[in-house]
């Protein structure tokens, strides 16, 4: 029952809405009598197209024709086009976009010389926001080279050369737009900033070079005072070309010390220190103690060329002997120094009396990666005899 009640209701409701059909006339429908006239106003439906297009009375076959003949305008009209599409997008900070349409502007190539500078200048605009300062430069002195007192070019093409840190330019673009705008605060204010930069950069690059020069002066100083003594430095070893071994020992040698340079004085890259000269002309250098036994090892940064081994032997195992020294045997008077000769297979021992300068005099010392290194033997050890063994020794 209740179902025919719900169907009864749907089609009275039906019937209501028909009958709206016939007595309602619908708003947007054809007329009766010129149907087939409005029909054929309707691209789609056109069975051919009016010789003349009113947009007013063909408004989409208007739209349509805009689009499909876009290129029968004139390209001044064109560039505009593209120049406020540029310009929408500029605004919505799109400027990928901006730069796209501004470029098809030029590519135009109208006669208006006016519009391509304008169409220039925001495509530099649109350079600089991207960060593309050398884009941007270009672009502002193209408008500038077609109309060279727009000012907006020439405030572009200043700030373009600021943030290249090419102040002259900078000035330059200045002075050139004062002339055509010589109370223009923005240029104003932009050559005072860039003469301010420009005498900065200047006073850095001065102290730059002094310092540079300074810097200089010490290394040959330093070189020179190294040569006087007669200390060897060993060259990063470099391969050899097929054939030109050196014969003997001693010329090896000389083959890898060769010419004294910095090159031997590489030490800094590693330790963070440097053989230098002090204020009194003294040699300070960087000197390595080495525990074989214990494969631990000691850094001095500056060891002074004039004291002995002992004095800096007494500071390390003084009082207080270092955590890893758990038998307690590394005292000044139980300890031996050597130094290696890579080339000859042998230890050189030296007297901890002995100067550093002593040493590093002696014909077969080399310094090596720009720091002396000694070795540290606790003397009648085990590990002493052991190290020994098969080795052979000399005194110095």
């Amino acid at each position: 029952m209740a179902s025919s009640e719900a169907q009864y209701e749907s089609d009275d409701g039906m019937d209501e809405l028909m009958d709206k059909f016939k007595t309602q006339r619908y708003k947007n429908a054809f007329s009766e009598n010129s149907w087939e006239e409005e029909l054929n106003k309707i691209p789609m439906f056109m069975k051919a197209a009016p010789e003349e297009i009113d947009p007013k009375e063909y408004p989409e076959l208007a739209c349509l024709q805009a689009i499909i003949h876009d290129e029968d305008r004139p390209p001044e009209e064109q560039a505009k086009g593209l120049k406020d599409e540029g310009n929408v997008y500029f605004k919505e900070k799109n400027y990928q976009k901006a730069i796209v349409s501004y470029t098809a502007g030029l590519k135009k190539k109208c006669g208006d010389q006016e519009l391509n500078t304008v169409l220039l200048t925001n495509r530099a605009a649109a350079h600089f926001h991207l960060g593309n300062m050398r884009s941007a430069l270009n672009d502002a002195a193209a408008a500038k080279k077609i109309k060279p007192d727009h000012l907006k070019a020439l405030i572009r093409g200043v700030q373009c050369c600021m943030e290249l840190r090419i102040f002259a330019e900078a000035i330059q673009w200045c002075d050139e737009g004062l002339k055509s705008h010589p109370t223009d605060k923005k240029l104003l204010e932009l050559r005072a900033a860039a003469d301010k930069h420009k005498r900065a950069a200047e006073r850095d690059a001065r102290k730059a070079k002094a310092k540079e020069k300074k810097l200089q002066g010490e290394k040959e100083a330093l070189l020179a005072a190294i040569k006087d003594r007669g200390i060897k430095l060993l060259q990063p070893a470099k391969p050899r070309k097929h054939g030109s071994d050196i014969e003997g020992e001693d010329e090896g040698a000389s083959a890898a010390i060769s010419q004294l340079s910095l090159d031997g004085l590489s030490s800094q890259e590693v330790t963070g220190a440097q053989v230098f000269l002090d204020e009194q002309g003294s040699l300070q250098w960087p000197v390595l103690f080495l525990y074989p036994e214990h494969q631990q090892s000691d850094f001095i940064s500056a060891f002074c060329e004039n004291n002995c081994f002992i004095d800096h032997l007494s500071v390390m195992f003084g009082e207080e002997l270092p955590p890893w020294d758990s038998d307690r045997k590394y005292h000044p008077q139980n300890l031996q120094l050597y130094f290696e000769d890579e080339q000859k297979e042998t230890l050189y021992q030296l007297n901890p009396e002995t100067s550093l300068l002593k040493v590093l005099q002696h014909k077969r010392f080399f310094v090596k990666g720009g720091t002396p290194s000694f070795i540290v033997l606790v003397k009648d050890s085990s590990f002493w005899k052991q190290f020994l063994t098969g080795k052979k020794i000399q005194r110095l």
